[in-house]
């Protein structure tokens, strides 16, 4: 090989994280002044693949002899299905648009383009949660392991929405830091593979942590007040009264506001602003 020629395996085989941060700018400004129709559905998608994740995470951790970490773990790689079908079958996640607010910050979108992208999603997002709760729960999918499923469900609501409401903002901003983190080394990949083996570390931590993502919480919670009507269900789960009695409308809303706080603080501000000051901001100024 003549040597002014570069080896082909010189170099990276993923992009920097200075190249990611101007693909994720980008990117922010493609998807908040996308058409709100497009940006509807596909948030309708991201939440039902959200909530597929978690049904695959419930169904995993069913039933396990493993002890409290592996199960954890296991259900927590189980829940990266959801993250993974977002990034690379194509939808919009209000978590992971959190990011845009990089392109906020440098003046190529307003706040008031920003925050109409973060309503449109959110909303589609519940949707598309909720429309995965109506389908499994009318598949009867809580039978399984003769009502292990739905004693599973059901008690993971229940916990959620006991949990104070610091408690759950706290518990936000390190699930988003993780899931915008997860997004963020996914854009670094260039193949499928990277971009699943870069998603599936960083979620499956905020699962077996116990952090809270409130799209992920549209699925667990109504899941668990559905289930909550299944007499045989709550018997077999034998809950605390004073822990089933917070799995309601109010225990709902009080977990998903504290949730979705947190979870703006950690991907917005944490990642997104902490990396565009990094990256982003000394090339603006210069």
């Amino acid at each position: 090989m003549p040597s002014g020629d570069l080896h082909p395996m010189t170099g990276q085989d993923a992009l920097s994280p200075a190249d990611v941060a101007f693909l994720v700018e980008t990117r922010g400004v493609a998807k908040a002044t996308a058409p709100v129709v497009t940006t509807f559905v596909l948030g309708v998608v991201a939440g039902a693949f959200i909530a597929l994740g978690g049904v695959f995470a419930i169904t995993i951790g069913t039933g396990s002899e493993l002890g409290f970490g592996p199960t954890r773990l296991l259900a927590g790689v189980g829940f990266s299905l959801g993250l993974i079908l977002v990034v690379v079958a194509g939808a919009e996640l209000f978590t992971g648009n959190n990011l845009i607010v990089m392109s906020t910050v440098t003046g190529n979108i307003g706040v008031r383009r920003l925050l109409a992208n973060w309503g449109v999603v959110y909303l589609g997002n519940a949707i598309g949660a909720l429309s995965v709760v109506a389908m499994v729960y009318i598949g009867e999918w809580w039978r399984g392991d003769d009502l292990g499923i739905g004693v599973t469900a059901l008690s993971t609501a229940a916990v959620k929405t006991s949990l104070p409401f610091f408690v759950v903002l706290a518990r936000g901003i390190l699930a988003n830091a993780l899931v915008c983190l997860a997004v963020w080394l996914a854009a670094a990949g260039r193949s499928v593979i990277d971009k699943v083996a870069a998603i599936v570390f960083p979620i499956s931590a905020f699962v077996a942590a116990g952090f809270e993502h409130s799209i992920a919480n549209m699925f667990f919670i109504p899941m668990g007040l559905a289930l909550r009507g299944q007499a045989e269900v709550v018997e077999a789960a034998r809950l605390p009264s004073a822990e089933l009695s917070t799995l309601d409308g109010a225990g709902l809303i009080n977990n998903l506001v504290a949730a979705t706080i947190g979870n703006v603080i950690g991907g917005a501000l944490l990642v997104g602003l902490v990396y565009w000051f990094v990256y982003v901001r000394p090339t603006r100024a210069a």
